[in-house]
């Protein structure tokens, strides 16, 4: 069962990661001016970071309480399965430790996919799991008042092979990857829209 996220508590606890926007800025060295999707911006802490780089940004979040506590204009509350934008609406994507909670993940690389324009670029960062849902315990308490429902929030355990895998079918070629350590072991993958 698909986890729900409607929490207060959930959006609060979440903060901006000092080492986000510098794997932003690797990825995209210029942002003034473009138009920038975040999915699954939580509370709008790196949203505001890409408007104060001079991106025309968006972003969304599954949780209505953490648009309703956001940090910045521009959020809205959607589901990454279905976006509410139309096709070649975006010039980069970013989403956030955002895709291993998506039950539907092909669906929502594909609507990523679908939204961002060719040429663009998505960057992607997410956990480092050696056992699927082990960082997720926390927001399972949360959540669920339950540990043990870890693996209903961190629904996908992913790889930068794997991610590879699941986009191969979309117009999304591979630019690079990385794993870190700084902050929690996470990696990052940068796709270019092609097509």
């Amino acid at each position: 069962m698909p986890t729900a996220y409607d929490s207060t508590t959930y959006a609060k606890v979440n903060h901006l990661d000092p080492h986000h926007p510098r794997r932003v800025a690797e990825a995209f060295p210029d942002l003034a001016g473009r138009d920038v999707l975040e999915v699954g911006c939580g509370r709008g802490h790196l949203l505001e970071v890409l408007q104060r780089a001079g991106a025309r940004a968006v972003g969304l979040d599954a949780n209505p309480q953490a648009v309703a506590n956001g940090a910045t204009s521009g959020m809205l509350v959607a589901d990454a399965t279905h976006l509410p934008f139309p096709d070649a609406s975006f010039d980069a994507l970013v989403s956030v430790h955002t895709i291993e909670h998506l039950p539907g993940l092909d669906d929502g690389f594909a609507e990523m996919a679908r939204v961002v324009r060719p040429g663009g670029r998505l960057l992607l960062i997410y956990p480092a799991e050696p056992i699927m849902g082990l960082w997720a315990v926390p927001t399972a308490v949360i959540l669920h008042r339950n540990p043990f429902k870890a693996r209903q929030v961190h629904c996908q355990k992913l790889t930068p092979s794997r991610v590879q895998r699941r986009v191969a079918d979309l117009p999304l070629a591979h630019v690079w990857s990385a794993f870190s350590w700084r902050g929690w072991p996470q990696y990052t993958t940068v796709l270019d829209r092609v097509g």
